[in-house]
């Protein structure tokens, strides 16, 4: 390196997972000029966003359900930049809510001004204290100082927290849902819009397009390879996997907290213990392929409040946004859930699974039989969803570790946003551009 600035330097860069992130991270790399090579332990790009195509489907659909939203800048930036843009379709679906055995819209304002669980003096209060967060607020560190709980019990008001978001939080965090912090809140209201986006073909093409925009600009992408470990030696980063081993100046590792503890053995005690202590929820789903539109109404979000007795926390109904011609004819139902990585479904066998979920379906439609069912796929990731505490961003790991030359860039580290497609990119162009 003598006489070279870092800039300039040429450097090898290795990146683990081909996930948003990390191809977003690949294409700034490579903008500026220095090697990449990826390194994904599956046989496609996508990451959480992957799908899978079924014989008979012009589309793919992907394993865990996902959208964009009008406010996603930084991913829709991309795609113009990849030349892709012109893939994106925005549409309006119909998000509704579980109230005393019914589904009622919930996301307009006329639909809160229709919805019969609250009276008008709650839904004012409610009213004015999301159009506080959504369009007066940016002080999210602020609010991180609160639970999610108590913020919205004294400011939105007890009868609207209870009917509206206490269902939604304990859903999503479980036990946890008391201890999850304002902010996270905050930045669903700020950022979320009721458009929403998907890709031409599924969004398996627009990661198949990203990597192929990563391969053009000289990138390369070692499918069906998981890393073993990463080591510094005196020739540099010391990359392992079961066929090689390759040496780079930098490493960048986008994989969950647990799997870069084992990836990095040399990393610093101080830095392992904050990993350790980030927590984190798996997500579950079990999709059906129907013979017939399950909400008569064409629904497509349902939230479904555990106490009510649904074995899963929320329903879309896919070809309620995205036409079932795509996929046959057939008529695609995703049943999700975030649960504990531990918890009974993430060993149960898929089938008890599928029985145990198809047994709730007829609580959408009375008309739903078995006999509906014409295929069920079930799919589990036990690092889904963080779980952001109080100041969370004070036990937030950097990306940047103790180890000269290895980064780390996970879904925790988007916070205060949810996690995302939107802002995965975002994090691997900004962590790119730190890295040079």
């Amino acid at each position: 390196m003598s006489g070279r600035t870092v800039s300039s330097w040429h450097m090898r860069i290795a990146i683990v997972g081909a996930g948003a992130t990390g191809l977003a991270a690949a294409y700034e790399l490579l903008l500026k000029g220095q090697h990449v090579e990826v390194f994904e332990a599956a046989l496609q790009p996508g990451g959480l966003a992957g799908g899978f195509q079924q014989p008979g489907w012009s589309w793919s659909l992907e394993k865990f359900y996902h959208h964009w939203f009008a406010t996603d800048r930084d991913v829709l930036r991309l795609a113009e930049a990849i030349g892709v843009r012109q893939r994106v379709i925005f549409k309006r679906p119909v998000t509704v809510v579980y109230h005393q055995g019914q589904f009622y819209p919930l996301d307009s304002p006329q639909a809160v001004l229709r919805f019969p669980g609250l009276g008008f003096k709650d839904k004012l209060q409610f009213a004015l204290a999301t159009a506080y967060l959504k369009f007066v607020t940016n002080n999210w560190r602020a609010l991180e100082r609160f639970t999610a709980d108590e913020w919205c019990r004294r400011w939105m008001g007890r009868a609207a927290y209870e009917v509206i978001w206490q269902p939604l939080l304990e859903g999503k965090f479980g036990e946890l849902h008391t201890q999850v912090n304002m902010a996270w809140l905050w930045a669903r209201f700020k950022a979320r819009t009721p458009r929403l986006g998907t890709f031409e073909g599924g969004f398996q093409a627009f990661f198949d397009a990203l990597a192929e925009a990563v391969c053009q600009r000289g990138g390369v992408i070692h499918y069906g390879t998981p890393v073993a470990q990463v080591l510094r030696d005196d020739r540099g980063w010391k990359v392992q996997t079961a066929a090689c081993t390759s040496w780079f100046d930098q490493v960048l590792i986008t994989t969950s907290p647990r799997l870069l503890l084992r990836l990095a053995p040399q990393l610093p005690v101080d830095y392992a213990a904050a990993l350790r202590q980030l927590r984190s929820l798996g997500a579950l789903v079990v999709i059906f392929a129907l013979r017939h539109p399950l909400s008569p109404r064409g629904y497509y979000w349902h939230n479904l409040p555990k106490s009510a007795g649904f074995p899963f926390l929320a329903l879309c109904e896919h070809t309620n946004f995205v036409e079932a011609e795509h996929f046959g004819g057939q008529r695609l139902v995703y049943c999700g859930d975030y649960l504990p990585p531990e918890h009974p479904y993430f060993t149960a066998p898929d089938h008890e699974l599928v029985e145990l979920f198809a047994g709730s379906l007829h609580r959408f439609n009375p008309q739903f039989s078995k006999s509906w069912i014409s295929d069920a796929w079930v799919f589990r990731e036990p690092y889904a969803q963080p779980v952001p505490f109080v100041n969370h961003s004070r036990a937030l790991p950097t990306t940047r570790t103790p180890l000269a030359g290895l980064w780390f860039a996970s879904m925790s580290h988007v916070y205060p946003w949810d996690r995302g497609t939107n802002y995965a990119v975002r994090l691997g162009r900004e962590v790119a551009q730190a890295m040079v």
